[in-house]
């Protein structure tokens, strides 16, 4: 399909490929970047022309327009009596359509199915996550305008805005990843992007025990957890895996329960039938209808829900988060951005203390060691792996501190000459209070769990 298909008065546009091109310099970098460009802008034209929306095109137009990119370049490189390999060609073509059908740059990074998350800090510095490492890549954009550009196809679709009156953006692309922008005068360098792509097919337990996250043992003492509905919070940093294992965790609630997810963008993926997806919503252009987590969670208990999944607490819906585990919700699941388990416990009497009630904060403490019966720290180390390293439990109180104690941890040992984290997880032999609960609803974890072999050889540690 050339030019004529599409209606155009093909003579018109060569003329404005050739006189732009007159600008081309001698620079082999400078002449494919300047005929990418003056590509873009032909077929821009062309697509103007004929009414076509990138969004709807399907394979045949796609590739049909993919054709007249190849001949707009032939045309650029004839005009400017310049020469381009036909792998050049096929770059410099395929840069075209990830331009007028993706995300310019980043476009070949979020096809990656082994790039689990993108960011962009601002136009020359682009990085990735591989494998829980992050490194720079070549992709990179022309300046601050192609940055913007990207983000205006990323927000548009989502029916969302950025601009100096309101710099950051946080939403979920169609396909479910989570992407945060936000742009100057708040970011200093050029606007930034940042993506966590959605995991098609989410790991599973067998996935966390092959990469070590945690063992068979583990997963025995989760599972039965889960199912004897314990109330759990996962705690770890940024990156961590926290939303990973809380995804696992989920999987093990039984099918005959309603299930209420609560995030602010939605990554869970269950695989039950009878489970309610809610997601918070930002304030609109007018600053109207803003809806924040703890408003999910306070009507969720008007749902009648077996199950309360909240993605990660962050503020005063904390304390209703701790009300809902007290008031019958037993096997609700969270998590929280925490550096260990005592730090986690610290932070929700903070959140708690932000819903603007005026308690004191033994009241809160008890309020948590009544709620929650687990707390499972997880970590990112420093080969890229995550690992869970302490599994403890919440007794109760003594005196004004939360008690507890540590039911497995993750022992480090070094590295191995590739650089890869070596350790254990290791039981301490600690038989947890909470145990009579799961017999109670019909589980059952063989003692070998809490002191296994591994214990056994390890008791100086």
């Amino acid at each position: 399909m050339g030019f004529g298909s599409f209606g155009l008065n093909g003579i018109g546009d060569i003329e404005f490929i050739k006189s732009e091109s007159d600008n081309l310099n001698n620079s082999a970098n400078k002449r494919k970047k300047d005929i990418e460009e003056l590509a873009i802008e032909a077929l821009n034209r062309i697509i103007d022309n004929a009414n076509i929306n990138p969004e709807n095109a399907d394979d045949i137009q796609k590739k049909s327009i993919l054709g007249d990119i190849f001949e707009i370049i032939n045309i650029l490189l004839a005009e400017n009596k310049s020469h381009l390999s036909l792998g050049e060609k096929q770059k410099a073509a395929y840069y075209v359509m990830d331009e007028i059908f993706g995300y310019g740059p980043i476009t070949s990074l979020l096809n990656d199915p082994t790039v689990s998350e993108v960011m962009v800090n601002g136009p020359h510095n682009v990085y990735v996550e591989k494998s829980g490492k992050i490194e720079r890549v070549e992709n990179t954009f022309r300046d601050d305008l192609h940055v913007m550009h990207t983000i205006e196809k990323i927000i548009a679709p989502l029916g969302r805005r950025v601009d100096e009156s309101s710099p950051m953006v946080d939403a979920r692309l169609p396909d479910g990843s989570r992407v945060n922008i936000i742009i100057p005068p708040l970011s200093i360098k050029g606007p930034t992007i940042t993506i966590r792509k959605f995991a098609v097919d989410p790991y599973t337990l067998e996935n966390l025990i092959s990469f070590g996250t945690l063992n068979q043992d583990i997963a025995r003492l989760l599972r039965a957890c889960v199912r004897g509905k314990i109330n759990i919070i996962v705690s770890g940093g940024t990156g961590s895996g926290k939303t990973t294992l809380l995804n696992v965790l989920s999987g093990f609630i039984p099918h005959n329960e309603r299930i209420v997810t609560i995030e602010d963008a939605a990554e869970l993926q269950l695989q039950q039938e009878h489970v309610v997806t809610l997601e918070s919503r930002p304030a609109n252009i007018e600053g109207k209808g803003k809806v924040v987590i703890r408003d999910l969670v306070v009507n969720s208990l008007r749902m009648r829900p077996d199950r309360i999944i909240v993605g990660e607490v962050r503020s005063g819906e904390a304390l209703d988060m701790l009300q809902a585990m007290n008031t019958g919700h037993d096997g609700s699941i969270t998590t929280i951005h925490a550096n260990n388990t005592r730090d986690a416990l610290s932070r929700i009497e903070t959140m708690v203390m932000m819903a603007g009630m005026e308690l004191p904060s033994r009241a809160i403490r008890e309020q948590i060691s009544s709620a929650i019966n687990l707390v499972i720290q997880v970590a990112r180390f420093s080969d890229g792996t995550r690992k869970v390293v302490n599994i403890s439990e919440i007794t109760g109180m003594e005196g004004d501190t939360i008690s507890l104690q540590d039911i497995y941890v993750f022992k480090q040992e070094g590295f191995n000459e590739s650089g890869e984290v070596v350790g254990k997880h290791v039981p301490t032999g600690i038989v947890p209070v909470f145990l009579k609960k799961i017999i109670a609803m019909g589980e059952n974890i063989p003692a070998s769990v809490f002191q296994g072999t591994a214990y056994k050889q390890n008791r100086g540690f």
